[in-house]
């Protein structure tokens, strides 16, 4: 288990200096992004050091506000996102999929990293009706893994975080290979906290659910994944170094929408958040549409 002097950790703008700090909310039990959405002011202890991959970071006696959450981690230190398709066995029942018999991996790219609170904005490629949500677990490496047994798996693993597995659904099933229609700018918003395997040492017991607009969409629990933290983590490592700050998405339970009957998708102005157990919160979004440039107001040009 990774040694860290800290439960639950954000990245934040602070409203006192406009500087970028990271730190432990004051509040133990406060849901971060559920009160920030709601204008409550959340009050940070801030730790030294820049990143949660710092593991000498610890506690200071300086105390800030957030102004603007960040996702816990930067483009540059989340790299490429892995992420795990059909690891769920109600999800694959709704799909009428039979399980798998080794982990599906599809890729996003850091451009993907979206922040908690902020918007979600649809490029307009994907404002046709099949932009859709998926509630994923994230997990976080902390120190280079490579060809790691599935029994020391989770020593590696830094903390957990919520994470949203957006996808534009016409692209993703026009070809055999899902990075385009999940790769747009933004589609994996990450966040708000990153709680430690201290807190949580089995993520088995995480339970995750989508609410959209304040319906339940999606609701589970980490117990139904078809391949556990642990067997993704030793998969994946199979031949290939994961390095530190390395995010993996490990797949979503059942409810996405476009299995709903009719389909829902997303719509501007949508209030869409992954709600996660054992600290972790709730990742909010707000969906926007990018406009067309080949079009105006009349209509097409």
């Amino acid at each position: 288990m990774v040694a860290t002097s800290w439960d639950r950790l954000v990245r934040f703008i602070a409203r006192q200096d406009g500087l970028e700090y990271i730190g432990e909310p004051v509040d133990k039990t406060q849901d971060v992004g559920a009160a920030l959405a709601s204008s409550q002011d959340v009050e940070v202890r801030v730790f030294s050091g820049g990143s949660a991959l710092d593991l000498s970071a610890e506690p200071t006696s300086k105390i800030r506000t957030i102004e603007r959450l960040l996702p816990p981690l930067s483009q540059v230190e989340v790299g490429t996102i892995r992420c795990i398709g059909l690891n769920y066995r109600n999800h694959a029942k709704e799909m009428n999929l039979t399980l798998p018999d080794h982990p599906t991996l599809f890729f996003k790219p850091a451009t993907c990293l979206n922040a908690p609170n902020a918007p979600l904005l649809i490029p307009h490629q994907a404002t046709d009706g099949q932009a859709d949500y998926e509630a994923e677990l994230a997990v976080v490496i902390a120190k280079p893994a490579r060809n790691i047994r599935v029994e020391d798996a989770l020593d590696y693993v830094l903390g957990y975080t919520c994470s949203n597995d957006v996808t534009a659904r016409k692209h993703q099933f026009n070809g055999a290979q899902w990075g385009f229609g999940k790769g747009f700018d933004g589609f994996a918003p990450i966040g708000p906290c990153l709680v430690s395997t201290t807190r949580i040492p089995d993520p088995a017991v995480i339970e995750l659910k989508t609410v959209l607009n304040g319906i339940s969409m999606q609701e589970g629990r980490a117990d139904d994944m078809i391949f556990t933290v642990p067997r993704i983590i030793a998969y994946l490592s199979q031949g290939t170094t994961l390095q530190p700050g390395t995010v993996i998405m490990t797949g979503t339970p059942h409810g996405i929408g476009v299995s709903k009957k009719p389909p829902v998708f997303l719509k501007p102005g949508d209030d869409l958040r992954v709600v996660m157990s054992h600290g972790l919160g709730s990742l909010v979004n707000y969906v926007e549409y990018e406009s067309n440039p080949g079009e105006t107001v009349g209509g097409k040009l």
